[in-house]
């Protein structure tokens, strides 16, 4: 009896041993698992973009709110009364693009007699150029008196300089012409600039009421009617809830064969009966080391060399069982099959360069 119960043990112990060792080769060997995995969401914080006093609180705490709905009114007297300033100064802008606008009308009135009056000085002294040649003929011939010669030289030479002076008078014209263009091009700009000022002064005025910029669920609140607050307050935590993922932090041993689009088993330690299917999403571009506030230097003489954790995103689906009720960091356990293939993206490539190239000799 006592050698069938060893041998029936051994026989047990052996068939363990090797269904252990055949699960090893072709299944075990090939999963990655971690403890070092918590969910995380995209949370939004909610912050003012101008300052003020908080009038209304519109969201309680844990609130499941819709993308625009009103969350915080800061008060808007002081933005409402620099509307209606940024406005007068539009108003009064465009009257006076307007007034320059007549005034450039009445200056080209003003050229166009100015070139009249050229037209005019110039028949004049042609005229006046005739006489003074036919008299001088005359004069020669002794037809007509001297004098008359000379009255008709004097009004040729009146006649040359009021030419001169019409002339003169249409270049002013029109230098005073390109003078108000240039002061309305500058009341144009005022203008634009007005206009400019009335919009950032809407802006101000518009974002006076803070709207949710997602769906999700309001957390974290600590704004407050009366408080004054100012650009950058952190009023409230908006998380978009279902969408949340895993960020599992794997060590760089582990890597090797792991790429994108690989499945991922996702067990919540407040759920330990039930079980995410998930999938590799993506890798980050470096270690958590490198990312931390103090980054570690290694160009010294005591170094030692620690295994790093790279963090690798793990995507969830939203109809899961666990969709609602899973919160930004809780404690999961993450386990990726690599026999996968994954897909074949800059991401897989980058954790996969090891492969991809052999090691150089020193």
């Amino acid at each position: 009896m006592r050698k069938t119960v060893v041998t029936v043990a051994a026989a047990v112990v052996l068939a363990g041993a090797g269904y252990g060792g055949w699960q090893w080769w072709h299944v075990w060997r090939f999963q990655q698992s971690t403890d070092d995995a918590y969910v995380a969401s995209d949370v939004s914080l909610i912050s003012p973009k101008i300052e003020g006093y908080i009038k209304e609180v519109r969201v309680q705490e844990n609130e499941q709110v819709k993308a625009g709905q009103v969350l915080f009114v800061i008060d808007d007297s002081d933005f409402a009364a620099r509307v209606a300033q940024a406005s007068a100064a539009v108003d009064a802008a465009v009257a006076s693009v307007a007034t320059f606008e007549t005034r450039h009308d009445h200056q080209v009135a003003m050229i166009n007699q100015a070139a009249a009056m050229v037209d005019s000085a110039t028949a004049e002294a042609n005229r006046a150029a005739l006489d003074q040649k036919r008299y001088a003929s005359l004069v020669t011939s002794e037809v007509a008196t001297k004098q008359r010669y000379e009255t008709a030289e004097a009004d040729l030479t009146k006649a040359s300089a009021n030419l001169i002076r019409a002339k003169a008078a249409l270049e002013a014209e029109k230098q005073q012409l390109a003078v108000l263009d240039a002061q309305k091009h500058e009341e144009q700009a005022k203008r634009e600039q007005a206009r400019a000022m009335l919009r950032l002064a809407q802006n101000d005025l518009d974002n006076t009421v803070i709207r949710a910029p997602v769906d999700g669920v309001a957390g974290n609140r600590a704004g407050q009617i009366g408080q004054y607050v100012k650009p950058g307050t952190q009023l409230l935590s908006l998380v978009p809830l279902p969408k949340v993922y895993v960020t599992a932090n794997f060590k760089e041993t582990q890597l090797t064969l792991m790429r994108p689009g690989q499945p991922a088993e996702v067990s919540v330690d407040a759920y330990p009966d039930k079980v995410i299917e998930g999938r590799v999403a993506s890798f980050a571009p470096g270690s958590g080391a490198e990312f931390s506030l103090l980054p570690p230097d290694n160009a010294t003489g005591n170094f030692t060399k620690i295994v790093q954790r790279v963090p690798v995103r793990i995507a969830l689906p939203e109809d899961g069982p666990l969709a609602m009720l899973l919160r930004p960091g809780l404690s999961v356990t993450v386990t990726v099959d690599t026999r996968a293939p994954g897909e074949a993206t800059a991401a897989g490539a980058i954790v996969g360069s090891a492969e991809a190239k052999p090691a150089a000799r020193p």
